[in-house]
Formats: structure tokens, sequence, C-alpha cells
């Protein structure tokens, strides 16, 4: 999976972060149906559009999963990286992964996302959106982000398909890798 990239120990795989200060740093996390961790390529070509140093960023992993993602960016100098996972493994895992790196800075919440986006009103300069490829939530999503973007803010989409006729949106970046759609996406209103 991911090109080897992805070790996968028994019922647990495992990702090693790619840059900051937990570079080669691996985090370990359970075998779910859906959780497929953003690629090591993908990820790398993601935040150099976000220019690699997140300092003083405060950063949403809403479908943390694995948390390749929202580790990347606190290991990057993120200020604070708030995790959503609704399921209890990949939770635990998450929690354990803070632990074992002492990430002060990432916060690990239990909770569905959209219910998350519906009930806290906190805001975010980068937020990652990585759902299982199954679930087709993106209108809600992109309805409920808008209140949650910090002035020119930008939101991570990772799909099968890359998201089209984007009302209100613009794709600022965009890629594909294998069976991997991502683009980096912010409001029009931001740059108005």
């Amino acid at each position: 999976m991911n090109g080897g990239k992805v070790r996968t120990i028994g019922k647990y795989g495992e990702v090693r972060i790619i840059g900051g200060a937990w570079r080669s740093r691996r985090i370990r996390f359970p075998a779910r149906p859906g959780l497929r961790p953003t690629p090591d390529r993908v990820r790398e070509t993601l935040f150099n559009w976000l220019g690699q140093d997140l300092t003083g960023k405060d950063c949403l992993d809403l479908y943390a999963g694995s948390g390749a993602l929202g580790f990347e960016a606190a290991s990057r100098g993120a200020r604070r990286v708030v995790m959503v996972e609704r399921d209890a493994a990949a939770w635990q895992a998450l929690q354990a992964n803070c632990e074992a790196l002492a990430a002060a800075a990432v916060e690990v919440m239990r909770a569905d996302a959209l219910e998350f986006l519906r009930t806290h009103r906190d805001q975010y300069h980068v937020v990652f959106l990585d759902p299982p490829f199954a679930e087709d939530h993106w209108p809600q999503l992109l309805a409920l982000l808008p209140e949650h973007l910090a002035p020119g803010g930008m939101v991570y989409c990772e799909r099968a398909q890359a998201l089209s006729a984007l009302s209100g949106w613009e794709a600022v970046k965009s890629g594909r890798a294998g069976q991997v759609s991502y683009q980096l996406l912010r409001r029009v209103e931001h740059e108005q």
C-alpha cells in the first residue's frame, strides 16, 4: 500500500513523519476499514505547497485516521493541531502517538467530523480533509467550513476524484498520485 511507504505489523500499520522536528519518527495506527494514510509523496507535495514551516498556524485534521497529516503539521511547528477521529481504535492510537512524541501542540478529540464542525467555533489556518473515500459528505463539509477558516485559510482535500464546480471555492493547487486526487482550496471571499 502506498508504494511500500506504509509498513504493516500484525493488525497495525506504521508510517513515518517526513519533515520537521519529528522527521523519520514513526507513528502506528490500527488497520481499519477506509483508513489509508496520505502517501509520503503526497504529504511532501502538500507541505511544499504550504511552505514547510507552519510556525504559529492552527490546524484541523478533521478525519485524522492515522494522524499522518496532523503530526506532520505539528512536526513542522504548528502552534495547535486539533485531530478529530470517531473510530475508537484509531482515536486510542492517536492518543498513544501523542504521548510517544510528547506532542503538546496536538489535541485529539473523539467525535464525528460533521458534528464537530456544527458544535465548535474555532478557526484554523489549515484544515486537512481526508475522509474515507466511501463517504460523500463533501457538500456539507464545504458548507460548514467557511466559518472555521481564519483569514487566508486553506483547505486540503483528498479523495478518489478531484472536486469540481466549487461554488465559493478556488482550487489553488491540485495533483494526483495513483488512486488519490488531492487539492488545496481557498475561499474566494478571502482574496477579494
